[in-house]
């Protein structure tokens, strides 16, 4: 079974660069154009094993989507990592105070991105078998 990675972005070109990086390497993607869509996307799918989501965008930005992701107690556990343009040291910090476990900045490098995405969904795939009791 594929890993599914949620990317939440404003900008369709962003998006479908992600995704077909992510799908080149084996993940599925599901695709959000903002942080409402994002929680929507959450709260309608089940296995979603990491979210990268942008930061500036309309109606919902991404630090408000991941402050409202990680209140809910629908999937918590789900690493997120923000994915921008925008690299201040308060935003930054913002989002490590919500529970973001990254930070990438664009433009970025397709061979960084999975790797990033490879160790986050791995340690996140360890995590969920050691809370369910698997041995492995």
């Amino acid at each position: 079974m594929k890993a599914s990675v949620l990317v939440i972005d404003d900008s369709l070109t962003v998006r479908q660069q992600v995704a077909a990086i992510l799908k080149a390497v084996g993940y599925d993607v599901i695709e959000a154009c903002d942080g409402l869509a994002g929680l929507e996307a959450v709260r309608a799918q089940t296995g979603i094993a990491m979210i990268l989501c942008d930061v500036n965008m309309p109606r919902m930005d991404g630090l408000e989507f991941l402050e409202h992701f990680k209140g809910e107690n629908s999937a918590p556990s789900v690493p997120v990592v923000m994915l921008t343009t925008n690299g201040t040291p308060d935003l930054i910090a913002r989002a490590k105070r919500a529970g973001a476990r990254g930070w990438i900045v664009k433009p970025f490098q397709a061979d960084l991105l999975v790797g990033a995405v490879r160790r986050i969904v791995g340690d996140a795939a360890r995590n969920s078998a050691a809370q369910n009791g698997a041995v492995g």
